[in-house]
């Protein structure tokens, strides 16, 4: 089971940016954009590493990490501080504070991934991509291959991708315009029916789980979470 990371940052396009990099690479997510929501959904979730913006509305990121510190369920959370704030001083307040990375804004998602990775290699967690499971299906990041009730199911590279990425955001509407962009790459103003063609083939190929990939009327689809999907299990 890959950790996972909490992003806490105020700006809905940045944090999905990171979301979706990390979600990529096989890490499990959690979004918060105030500090309250942070600390409530550490407490909760228990991730492996904090992703952490400075400036937040109503406390700020290294009073964040100094509670974090001083909780025992979360003492030994890694915490990376992503901020545009980048001077020597700030540097130092956050990791006074008690961060143990500090990536400046505008960064490379690369070199995210790679500190976000160092630093899990660090706390002694495994960052490896290993299995992602949902219900009745799971995937196998490293080998590529999908399974429905432990049956192998033969997909395409673009519906691994597709099921993954839907996975990954479990319970969450993807527009048919994100998902052009996030799985295909492309960004355009016109109407396709590339992304509807796409899942109707991996429903059919999901078999008894294909209920799992639902449509959101006018909006676009959802992969089942929680319940509903275990319900299928």
């Amino acid at each position: 089971m890959m950790p996972t990371i909490l992003i806490v940052d105020d700006e809905p396009d940045l944090a999905g940016l990171v979301e979706f990099h990390l979600a990529q690479a096989g890490f499990g997510t959690a979004v918060a954009t105030t500090a309250e929501q942070a600390l409530q959904l550490a407490a909760k979730v228990k991730p492996a590493l904090v992703v952490l913006d400075l400036m937040l509305p109503d406390l700020s990121g290294r009073e964040v990490c100094r509670r974090l510190r001083a909780d025992p369920a979360t003492r030994g959370t890694a915490v990376l501080m992503l901020t545009a704030r980048g001077d020597e001083h700030d540097r130092i307040d956050g990791f006074e504070a008690g961060a143990d990375d500090y990536v400046t804004k505008p960064f490379s998602p690369r070199e995210l991934l790679l500190r976000v990775k160092a630093l899990l290699r660090r706390a002694g967690v495994e960052a490896t991509a290993e299995k992602v499971g949902l219900g009745p299906v799971a995937l196998d990041l490293g080998a590529h291959r999908a399974f429905v009730a432990s049956n192998e199911v033969a997909l395409t590279a673009l519906e691994f991708k597709l099921l993954h990425h839907l996975m990954a955001r479990a319970g969450r509407v993807q527009t048919r315009e994100q998902l052009l962009s996030d799985v295909w790459g492309i960004t355009s103003p016109l109407e396709t029916r590339t992304v509807d063609t796409h899942v109707m083939r991996l429903r059919e190929k999901l078999g008894e789980a294909r209920e799992l990939v639902e449509t959101v009327r006018g909006v676009g689809y959802r992969m089942a979470s929680g319940s509903r999907a275990e319900a299928h299990g």
